[in-house]
């Protein structure tokens, strides 16, 4: 019996001693690999990469410089012709002759046409009779005047008819002219629809007169950019169907919102071009927005995170994240507000797969 419990307690012993040389030896283990650990840090560091990432990035950099940054405002609008006019009859009749044609140049007052004045001209026959009598009774009753015959009352009877057909007359003249056409402008006939022979009214429009010197170039803008958008801004027009580009400055912007359409109107002013038509498109990119001394970089080079957005820049041969803040975005580029200076090296190739302290050439 003694035996039996000998043999038990050795082979307890022997378990608990196996066991407690695994522990040690686990134990023993992690301490070796923590020390290898350490040694791989301390020589990854001593070489500048990893292992896994020994390999130099082949990247392209973008300097980062101060330049002048403009955003644009681009609406569509069109050429408009300050002196676009419809020209009227004053007169009703038959038209009895046409004196200009389509492409002609006219001057302000020139007779365009002629209305049959036929009737207004016996008129002005018959009142010239009339006032040639009142004119001879009046010189005969004022020279009696003069002489102290006859009666005040006589004399200025007289004297009154004869101005009474004399502003008959003048009346009548001034009527006659409203049956010649005339053009109210300096331009070119645009359309002449009139013929001999045709009825006309006064209202009905036959003839358009275009002064081509005196375009504008108008759009409406939304009210939303009100405030950003005023007289004197510099502006960019280009008319795509010629095609041509302008730049100049806004001459009028409207004070008053249209409460149709939420828009008010800018004008701008052109220069005489034969190629420029009224109703033409015309593109106006507008410079709302303007910075001297802006540090800007490609929009492609910025990343994002949770954080923010980011870059990468080349420093001594390595990559370095660096978080910026964004500013107005134009045509690819960005301005940036923070977190860049002038001299910076923005990698804007190679960012795929770019981790901080990578290696990198360019």
């Amino acid at each position: 019996m003694k035996k039996v419990l000998y043999i038990a307690v050795i082979t307890i012993l022997a378990a608990c001693s196996q066991t407690k040389d695994k522990k040690t030896e686990l134990a023993d283990l992690k301490k070796q690999r923590t020390e290898i650990d350490g040694k791989i840090v301390k020589l990854e560091a001593e070489l500048g990469n990893s292992d896994s990432t020994t390999t130099t990035k082949d990247i392209s950099v973008f300097e980062v410089n101060e330049t002048n940054f403009k955003n644009y405002l681009e609406i569509q609008g069109k050429i408009d012709a300050e002196e676009n006019i419809q020209v009227n009859p004053e007169a009703q009749g038959v038209i009895t002759a046409v004196y200009v044609k389509i492409g002609q140049n006219v001057s302000k007052g020139q007779v365009l046409a002629q209305i049959d004045d036929k009737v207004a001209l016996q008129s002005i026959a018959e009142l010239q009779t009339q006032l040639d009598l009142a004119t001879s009774l009046y010189n005969r009753q004022k020279n009696l005047w003069d002489q102290k015959i006859g009666t005040e009352v006589q004399f200025i009877s007289a004297k009154t008819q004869k101005e009474a057909a004399e502003r008959r007359i003048a009346t009548t003249r001034s009527q006659i002219a409203m049956y010649k056409v005339k053009s109210p402008i300096n331009g070119t006939v645009d359309a002449m629809s009139l013929k001999i022979g045709d009825a006309v009214a006064p209202g009905m429009s036959g003839i358009r007169v275009i002064n081509t010197s005196n375009l504008k170039a108008k759009a409406q803008v939304a009210e939303t950019y009100a405030g950003r958008v005023s007289q004197g801004d510099e502006v960019n027009i280009i008319f795509p169907d010629i095609p041509d580009s302008l730049k100049t400055k806004i001459n009028f912007a409207s004070k008053t919102i249209d409460p149709a359409s939420r828009s008010f109107e800018i004008q701008v002013n052109l220069p005489a071009n034969k190629k420029y038509h009224p109703n033409m498109l015309a593109v106006l990119k507008i410079v709302d927005y303007q910075n001297t001394k802006a540090l800007v970089i490609p929009v492609t080079a910025i990343q994002k995170s949770e954080s923010g957005d980011f870059v990468f820049i080349a420093e001594n041969g390595k990559a370095k994240k660096v978080v910026i803040k964004p500013g107005r975005t134009y045509n690819g580029n960005v301005e940036i507000i923070s977190g860049l200076k002038v001299g910076d090296k923005v990698i804007t190739v190679g960012v795929q797969d770019l981790n901080e302290e990578d290696s990198v050439k360019f």
